[in-house]
C-alpha cells in the first residue's frame, strides 16, 4: 500500500511539475515570435524569387541590358535590394529570439518558480528600450509593406494589360516600362500586342510565378506588421506588471 501510495505521489508530482512549466511559457509572446519568423521568411524567401524572376523577364522579354558603368540602373537597384532581404533575415532572426527571452523573462510565472526577486531599474530600461525598438521595428515595416505593394501594382497592371488583349480581340495594347520607372524616359523598352514576344510574355510561367511571389512578400511583410503590433501590445503589459510588481503588487504572465 505504501508502495502505491509513493507512485501515486510521484505521478502527482510529475503532473504538478508539467503543468508548473506549461503555465511558464508567455504564450502571447510566443505567438508573436512565430508569426513574426513566419512572416519574415515569406518576406525574404517570395521578394528573393521575384526579384530574380523580374531579372529575367527584363533580360529576355524587354532587352534590357545592365549598364557596362557602375550606374544605379534597375539591375543594381535590385541587387542592392537583394542584400538588404538578407539583412532583415538574419537581424529579425535574432530579435525574434531577444522578444522571446524578454517575454520569458518578464512572465510573472517567473517569480513563482525562482521565488520573489527584486525588478531593478536596468530591467525596467531594458524592457522599455524593447518596447521603443519594436514601435520602431512596426512603422518601418508598415513602409516595407507599402513599397512591396508598388510591384505587385506594376505586375497587376501588366497582368491586366494581357487579359484584356484576349478580350478586345484586334486592340493594339502595350506595355511601356517608362510608365513604372524602371527605364529612363529617353529609353524606349515596350511590347505591344502585335510583337511575337508581347504573347510569349503573357504565356510564360515567369509573368504569373513573379506576380503571386510579389503578392506572397506582401502577404508576408502585413504578417510582420501584426506581429510587430502584437509584440508592442506584449510588451507594454509586461513592461506595466513589471513596474507593478516593483511596487509589491502581484504581476501575472501575459
Amino acid at each position: 500500500m505504501e508502495e502505491n501510495m509513493d507512485e501515486g505521489q510521484t505521478q502527482k508530482g510529475c503532473s504538478e511539475c508539467c503543468i508548473k512549466c506549461l503555465s511558464g511559457i508567455p504564450y502571447a509572446s510566443l505567438i508573436a515570435t512565430v508569426l513574426l519568423y513566419a512572416g519574415v521568411a515569406l518576406f525574404c524567401g517570395c521578394g528573393h524569387e521575384a526579384l530574380s524572376g523580374t531579372i529575367t523577364i527584363l533580360q529576355n522579354y524587354f532587352e534590357v541590358a545592365r549598364s557596362p558603368v557602375d550606374a544605379l540602373d534597375v539591375f543594381t537597384m535590385i541587387d542592392i535590394l537583394k542584400y538588404v532581404i538578407y539583412g532583415v533575415a538574419a537581424a529579425f532572426f535574432v530579435y525574434g529570439i531577444l522578444l522571446m527571452v524578454e517575454g520569458f523573462f518578464t512572465t510573472g510565472a517567473i517569480r513563482d518558480l525562482y521565488g520573489d526577486f527584486k525588478i531593478t531599474t536596468c530591467g525596467r530600461c531594458v524592457s522599455a528600450w524593447f518596447i521603443m525598438l519594436t514601435y520602431i521595428f512596426m512603422l518601418a515595416w508598415l513602409g516595407v509593406t507599402a513599397f512591396s505593394s508598388l510591384p505587385v501594382f506594376m505586375y497587376f497592371n501588366i497582368w491586366n494589360t494581357c487579359q484584356n488583349t484576349t478580350v478586345l480581340e484586334g486592340t493594339k495594347m502595350c506595355i511601356d516600362l517608362r510608365q513604372f520607372g524602371i527605364v529612363t524616359i529617353s529609353e524606349e523598352k515596350k511590347l505591344c500586342s502585335d510583337v511575337e514576344k508581347f504573347q510569349d510574355l503573357c504565356k510564360s510561367s515567369e509573368l504569373d510565378l513573379t506576380f503571386h511571389l510579389f503578392v506572397c512578400a506582401l502577404a508576408g511583410a502585413g504578417a510582420a506588421v501584426i506581429a510587430m503590433v502584437a509584440s508592442v501590445s506584449v510588451l507594454v503589459r509586461n513592461y506595466s506588471r513589471l513596474v507593478a510588481q516593483s511596487l509589491g503588487k502581484y504581476s501575472t504572465r501575459f
